[in-house]
């Protein structure tokens, strides 16, 4: 046996001593299982990976992975990944998060992260409510659902989370689910892969105060005829036999009959395409209308661009080359000046 062979780590040894403490059936369950079995094939160091999160129930994971982490506060688990990131580049760090802590209390940390480019992994759990706090709902609850905090029904418009991240100019932008583990590992290895903010939003249900919200998405008698798998290079097409496929009719998706049309006739995906992305994110249309879009799952987009700490680290470097160089009363004064007579 090899010393990487020995070294590699185990899904088992990524189990912590401390007791789980989500409700039994939580989605959570079945995406710490999945995290635990994918970051043993990433070639990583225990020591180097780090996974920080907010304030939910899904920030509870860190004490559940035995890797270096933080349970931090409410919404600004990504300044904290940020500025770790930046001091060390080195580390893989893991941002775990939910619908209210990022996109609600967090928001504007959450947009700045993603334009800013640091190269995190952004594990965004949905479950459409507030979990940890008994039952309220959160910025992506649809209208009209009845909580504690919304006795007569939300009367707010919902975020969709995806297109809210492709409007800040994410470099990578993913959905995935809590009841299909193959997928979800796989979309968890792309988002690793990417070299930069991956954000990886993760349909998770809470089955104690919103159980059911994706149900149409995840239940086999339902699923195949809501769900659309996207992947590179390859048309739209899902239902039973894969025989409903989708359309550009100008710039709006279409509805179509495989066997109506020739495969060209079809939407092919291109990870690289933001236009036809920003589409994409937006197919949320009414699962119950016989015509509705069904919802997508996938890589929606990905671009390489310039990491924030790489752009950092050049500036530094440069910095200490020209030392000695710099005025320190031209730095202080600026590059505007007055005179006052």
């Amino acid at each position: 046996m090899s010393s990487v062979e020995m070294d590699k780590m185990t899904a088992k040894e990524l189990v912590t001593d401390q007791e789980v403490r989500w409700c039994p059936g939580c989605g959570d369950y079945s995406i710490l299982k999945q995290v635990q079995t994918v970051i043993p094939e990433l070639g990583l160091k225990r020591e180097n990976i780090v996974f920080i999160s907010g304030i939910g129930c899904s920030s509870r994971f860190p004490y559940y992975m035995e890797t270096f982490g933080m349970h931090s506060i409410h919404g600004r688990a990504t300044a904290i990944a940020s500025g770790l990131k930046a001091t060390r580049p080195d580390l893989s760090v893991w941002i775990v998060t939910g619908d209210g802590d990022s996109l609600s209390i967090g928001g504007n940390h959450l947009i700045h992260l993603l334009r800013r480019n640091f190269d995190v992994n952004i594990l965004l759990f949905n479950n459409e409510i507030y979990g940890l706090t008994k039952g309220q709902y959160s910025p992506t609850s649809p209208e009209g659902l009845v909580t504690k905090s919304t006795p007569a029904g939300s009367l707010d418009h919902p975020f969709n989370p995806l297109a809210l991240c492709m409007g800040a100019d994410a470099t990578f932008v993913a959905r995935t689910m809590d009841r299909d583990p193959i997928h979800l590992r796989e979309l968890l290895k792309r988002a690793h892969a990417h070299k930069g903010t991956s954000l990886l939003e993760i349909y998770q249900n809470c089955n104690v105060f919103n159980d059911g919200a994706f149900e149409v998405f995840t239940e086999k008698a339902t699923k195949k005829v809501n769900t659309l798998f996207v992947a590179h290079d390859k048309p739209l097409v899902f239902g039973q036999n894969l025989e409903k496929g989708i359309i550009l009719d100008g710039w709006t998706p279409r509805l179509v009959n495989v066997a109506d049309h020739s495969i060209n006739d079809l939407w092919i995906h291109d990870e690289k395409d933001r236009l036809k992305a920003s589409i994409l994110v937006r197919f949320f249309d009414d699962s119950k209308h016989t015509d509705a879009l069904p919802r997508p799952f996938g890589v929606f987009y990905q671009e390489n661009r310039n990491t924030y700490e790489d752009q950092m680290s050049a500036q530094v470097a440069e910095a200490i080359k020209s030392k000695g160089k710099g005025n320190l009363d031209e730095l202080l004064s600026g590059r505007s000046t007055w005179k006052i007579s």
